[in-house]
């Protein structure tokens, strides 16, 4: 198969149109049109729907999307293996964390480290909510991820790393109970909640435990952002819940009440996912090493 052929479907997917990603890849459009028919040639299949609007894949053409995109990129790893045969390890690899998770507050310190280890890996870090981070993962668009849950999800690997306690974040005598130390979750009932929308976990989390307990939620705002987050619950305009690894990089920064939630405990388990189906590159594999030492590190501070 000519892998070329495959880049260039791929492209034509991801623009939408023949003649756009002609312009992209800086071919003519009948010798791009060409490739195309090839492909559906060689497969028996349609694979685009044309309109005039552009194009659109098929059944079949999304199919054949998701596992160019993963012959593609075993390509650029058999090429980055071989070139670096015998050498440290090198090349990209790809790592996704969830917002307000130990993996977030990890995100420069791997940086760093892996800067510092293996100068000849080039480190993309995509900071997304778990299930866009599954997705890539399973596509084979990104290598590893540290997200919330512990599975079992098909064609995902978890590796389970720790479970965490939900702490309750506010401004002293503004939006937080009154008081120190635990805090029921009764007491919340009434507290004003900047929480993020229900595709994250730990709003998930957290909608469970009142329905358990046949309390009413009272969400005043959904903030996707951490800074903004933080900022906002500074401001007074709101308490929030947030595990404990998260809660600790705001008292490094901010003045603000952090009391643990009991009566249930609520808590999340945290997990470093990889492919089910796909082992990990070298330089993959380097960076899960190094990921995992440092999370051990945190936990002996």
């Amino acid at each position: 198969m000519d892998t070329r052929r495959l880049y260039s479907f791929i492209k034509i997917i991801d623009a939408g149109s023949i003649t756009r990603a002609a312009d992209i890849l800086h071919i003519a459009q009948p010798a791009l049109s060409q490739q195309l028919s090839a492909l559906e040639a060689q497969f028996g299949q349609q694979l685009l729907i044309r309109s005039k609007r552009g194009v659109a894949p098929t059944e079949a053409g999304r199919a054949l999307y998701q596992h160019a995109q993963l012959i593609l990129r075993q390509v650029d790893l058999a090429h980055a293996a071989v070139g670096v045969s015998g050498r440290a390890p090198a090349g990209s690899v790809s790592v996704g964390l969830a917002p307000y998770s130990l993996g977030a507050a990890l995100a420069l310190p791997l940086l760093t480290s892996v800067r510092e280890r293996y100068p000849d890996i080039l480190l993309h870090i995509n900071e997304n909510f778990g299930g866009v981070i599954s997705e890539a993962i399973m596509t084979g668009r990104m290598d590893m991820a540290f997200i919330y849950g512990a599975g079992p999800l098909r064609g995902v690997q978890y590796e389970p790393v720790r479970t965490e306690d939900l702490f309750l974040i506010g401004a002293p005598g503004e939006t937080a109970p009154p008081g120190q130390g635990e805090v029921h979750l009764e007491e919340l009932a009434s507290v004003p909640l900047l929480l993020p929308s229900r595709i994250h976990t730990i709003r998930q989390v957290v909608d469970a435990a009142f329905q358990q307990a046949s309390l009413q939620l009272n969400v005043v705002g959904e903030v996707e952002s951490a800074l903004t987050l933080v900022n906002a619950v500074d401001a007074g305009l709101g308490a929030t819940v947030l595990p404990w690894s998260a809660a600790r990089a705001i008292l490094d920064a901010r003045s603000l009440s952090v009391r643990r939630i009991v009566e249930p405990v609520i808590q999340v388990k945290l997990s470093l996912v990889t492919s089910d189906n796909q082992p990990l590159s070298e330089p993959a594999l380097a960076v899960h090493d190094l990921f995992l030492e440092l999370i051990e590190d945190k936990d002996r501070r």
